[in-house]
């Protein structure tokens, strides 16, 4: 088949977790023998190859401003669709859906992987949170096909707005990688430190961990992985939450390498997010074979199943810091749990797996099934 793959800033994945789908999928399906092109954001990608991981990169420009940014640049990926003779044109993120209906007009067939309820986000300004709900509305009209990567997500699709869609979970074949110069340039221990990875937007909500953590009488670190482009007011919230706390180590982007290190070496790892479906950093945090604790939200509780442990988001820090002193305190109930964690994702998620549901996918869209 000859596939398109929309809607994210592109690869190599540098970003979020939709990017290290793209790359984790695309890759599989070249393998596999499919055309795949995968379009980036030029302002994004600056990687040279036109090809990377058996995967043709089409960079165009778009407005890097946080409202235009994505929609834009997925507008004129649609355009030059038109003309590429797509088989599958399979876009992310649910304010995609509006343009999803381009494609179609040259016969290609269009799919959305909506991910989760992006307008609960506080981010998004009214209006903007008004165009997603719409967006959400229309992705069952404008595209053949929808995808969730969550039953909580699948059912809202399905309660709300009658729209029956296909669930593809995410996968995660993460490599082990022990204790190295990763940890020593930040001045880590292995199994010394609590992580958190992910976007320091607000609605991520790793001010819940930041602020537990400076209550705790413990001489382990917290790490901070991420950063994000149009959140500095959150960013120096954040901050200024750490103090001068020196256990508190913010270390910006980190991918490859030394996001495996880092990952692979932790003591325990927190997932704050309040909002969103499934999240790829925690399904790779488990296959780490973390001990996880997730904010309680159905999405995050349907990830980890009786895997892992949850606080009461609503009660933020204070309802985190309880649970972070339990474990802590306890070494053995952490070990029992990263087994326990590493067997849920290895029966539960894989990327080979995730292709194949895709690749079915695609086919019965194909034949109208």
């Amino acid at each position: 088949m000859k596939i398109a793959l929309m809607g994210t800033r592109g690869v190599p994945a540098s970003y979020s977790g939709f990017e290290t789908c793209v790359e984790e999928l695309g890759s599989r399906l070249a393998q596999r023998g499919h055309q795949v092109s995968v379009y980036c954001r030029s302002h994004h990608i600056t990687y040279s190859s036109p090809f990377y991981k058996g995967m043709r990169l089409i960079k165009l420009p778009t407005i890097p401003n946080k409202y235009l940014d994505t929609i834009v640049h997925s507008f004129l990926s649609s355009l030059h669709a038109l003309g590429q003779g797509y088989d599958i044109c399979l876009y992310f993120i649910a304010g995609n859906a509006l343009v999803t209906w381009i494609p179609r007009l040259a016969g290609e067939k269009t799919i959305i992987n909506v991910d989760g309820l992006d307008w609960k986000r506080d981010k998004w300004p009214t209006v903007a949170k008004q165009y997603i709900r719409f967006a959400e509305r229309m992705s069952g009209r404008l595209a053949n096909a929808v995808v969730t990567d969550s039953r909580v997500v699948q059912a809202y699709y399905r309660d709300v707005y009658g729209i029956e869609t296909t669930y593809i979970a995410y996968g995660a074949d993460v490599p082990r990688v022990a204790p190295g110069p990763t940890l020593q340039r930040f001045g880590l221990e292995p199994r010394r430190y609590v992580l958190f990875v992910g976007r320091l937007v607000p609605e991520n909500c790793a001010h819940h961990l930041v602020e537990a953590f400076r209550e705790l009488d413990t001489d382990m670190k917290c790490v901070i992985v991420g950063d994000a482009p149009y959140a500095s007011e959150y960013q120096t919230l954040l901050k200024n939450a750490a103090g001068d706390d020196p256990r508190i180590v913010f270390t910006g982007y980190q991918f490859g390498a030394a996001y495996h290190e880092l990952g692979s070496n932790a003591y325990l790892f927190v997932e704050t997010s309040g909002v969103g479906g499934t999240h790829p950093a925690l399904i790779e945090a488990m296959a780490f074979g973390n001990c996880v604790v997730v904010h309680d939200t159905p999405e995050n509780l349907e990830t980890i199943d009786r895997a892992g442990f949850s606080y009461p988001g609503k009660g933020g820090a204070t309802g985190l810091r309880p649970i972070l002193e339990r474990l802590i305190g306890d070494p053995k109930l952490v070990e029992s749990y990263r087994r326990r964690a590493e067997e849920h994702v290895r029966r539960t998620y894989s990327w080979d797996a995730v292709t194949d549901q895709y690749e079915a996918l695609f086919r019965h869209v194909l034949e109208g099934t």
